[in-house]
């Protein structure tokens, strides 16, 4: 039996979007591992607990002619999964999930259009 896809989004590996992250009293300046139109993934140096709320700066490539100029997406999100990334019996760093919780329409449509120019590059 084949697994039926659940996600509303296509999801694409990449690692190149620059993301800062902003919870209380933590701080962090990371790049996605994948992304999708209703969240992402990313690296962190320090645990986030589950259902965190997160303020998210993400850095997006505008269009394929100006990719030098980055698009700032603003968005407010939540921790839905998180676990430790262990190297030789050491916590190297935290793989964190975060979805998106007020994304704008077009914001959406810029994530969308950036995911659907990668794909259309493969």
């Amino acid at each position: 039996m084949v697994p039926t896809e659940r996600r509303s989004f296509p999801r694409i590996a990449d690692s190149g979007l620059s993301l800062k992250l902003h919870s209380g009293d933590f701080d962090a300046i990371t790049h996605t591992l994948n992304i999708s139109a209703s969240g992402i993934y990313c690296k962190l140096d320090k645990e986030i607990p589950l259902m965190s709320r997160v303020n998210l700066v993400l850095m997006l490539p505008d269009s394929p002619k100006n990719e030098d100029a980055p698009k700032k997406i603003e968005v407010s999100g939540v921790v839905v999964r998180e676990h430790p990334v262990i190297i030789d019996g050491k916590t190297k760093h935290f793989d964190v999930a975060i979805f998106f919780e007020d994304l704008s329409q077009k914001q959406r449509d810029m994530i969308s259009g950036y995911i659907s120019r990668k794909i259309s590059k493969r």
